[in-house]
């Protein structure tokens, strides 16, 4: 198969990128891919401290998997057009050090920076987790009234669609975008029927495809400090729940989203 790059991105903190990340670097572990993972969030280090803490878990229960990890730190120069060429050529190495893997997953900042762009603009697939907030809303779409249909995109959406064009002229490939609705609530009010109208309307503006992610669960959050993922609850030696069985749907719809095709 040729080798796809899949980077989790978002200009905004906590909205899950991480935990999505983890639980589909071990589905894909699961099925029998070879997967790197690299951390550009080096600073914040979320997405690096569950794979480190995986790995511990993994000393004593050697049949977990794990992937090859990399984290990315900035350069150093001061001069930004240096720093921008030397972050640009050191990705650009360890990308092509990974030729031999199946999937790479690429964990980005919440924030904007050079190495996070960069990282955008080698993406066979680009994965933007929002929560169910017009707040996160505003970095894909400048909106000043639900009422409008005038829908101006905004910063993230920009920078994306920069990326995109620059994707385009540098290897002749293009970027599949894949918006999706995550950390939801149970319940469906009307601001997230408004927020669905919303995007459903973006999404043909500005180029991408919508799904849903995780509903807000607190075993996520329970996982992280073992390093385990809804996949490893017979590790974890926690009784599965109705609501474990649901999540793990939920991970399989995005599967299916990615057109990763099999149930785990």
């Amino acid at each position: 198969m040729t080798r796809k790059i899949i980077v989790f991105g978002n200009q905004k903190g906590g909205t899950g990128k991480s935990t999505l990340a983890m639980h589909l670097v071990v589905s894909l572990l699961a099925k029998g891919y070879k997967v790197a993972t690299i951390d550009v969030d080096a600073r914040q280090g979320t997405f690096s401290r569950y794979i480190e803490n995986r790995e511990r878990t993994k000393q004593n229960n050697p049949e977990i998997l794990t992937p090859v990890h990399t984290t990315v730190f900035d350069s150093k120069t001061d001069l930004i057009s240096s720093m921008e060429k030397e972050n640009f050529e050191n990705f650009s190495d360890i990308i092509d050090r990974l030729t031999d893997f199946d999937y790479i997953v690429i964990d980005t900042p919440g924030s904007d920076s050079n190495l996070s762009k960069i990282a955008h603009s080698f993406a066979d697939i680009i994965i933007t987790p929002m929560n169910e907030s017009f707040i996160d809303l505003d970095l894909l779409v400048k909106i000043k009234e639900l009422e409008t249909n005038d829908l101006t995109p905004s910063t993230y959406a920009e920078m994306v669609w920069n990326r995109k064009k620059e994707r385009a002229i540098r290897d002749k490939k293009s970027i599949d975008w894949i918006v999706l609705v995550n950390r939801m609530s149970n319940m469906m009010s009307k601001n997230r029927q408004e927020l669905d109208r919303i995007l459903s309307a973006l999404s043909k503006r500005i180029g991408f495809r919508l799904a849903n992610g995780f509903k807000e669960r607190v075993i996520f959050r329970e996982l992280f400090l073992s390093g385990l993922t809804l996949l490893d609850r017979k590790v974890s030696c926690a009784q599965t729940s109705l609501s474990h069985i649901a999540a793990r749907q939920e991970l399989n719809d995005l599967l299916k989203a990615l057109d990763i095709t099999g149930k785990i």
